[in-house]
């Protein structure tokens, strides 16, 4: 029976709740949303939509790198974002984490985000 293995790193931010920042199961690691905290300090990133995109994409990153993962692994994302209109700015800066090889995805328009975020990114990398 493959074990659940909980991953945890200092250079993503520490959870806000009762959840954790990756789990790992059967060759699949499941990365919880991230936000634009800065794991340095725990705050927010968010001076405009460029910089708050890149700092999610850099924790997003963190993370995997600490299962021994790389943005090549992702098969999908989910991106969260308050403002549509964001969607441009936001796809500039995730596109120049990936290659030709980008994972599937969806982005979904929401009400609200944690802390008053304007974008939260999840994402499953496989082995």
């Amino acid at each position: 029976m493959n074990e659940k293995k909980i991953i945890k790193t200092t250079e993503a931010p520490e959870p806000i709740g009762p959840y954790n920042q990756a789990v790992f199961i059967k060759d699949t690691l499941y990365v919880s949303g991230q936000i634009a905290l800065n794991p340095e300090n725990q705050e927010l990133c968010t001076a405009n939509i460029k910089d708050e995109t890149r700092q999610v994409m850099k924790n997003l990153e963190a993370i995997l790198l600490a299962a021994n993962f790389t943005f090549l692994n992702v098969v999908k994302c989910t991106i969260f974002l308050k403002n549509m209109t964001d969607f441009p700015v936001v796809n500039e800066i995730y596109g120049q984490f990936f290659n030709e090889q980008a994972p599937a995805r969806e982005t979904v328009a929401v009400k609200a985000l944690p802390k008053d975020v304007n974008v939260e990114i999840s994402c499953v990398a496989v082995a």
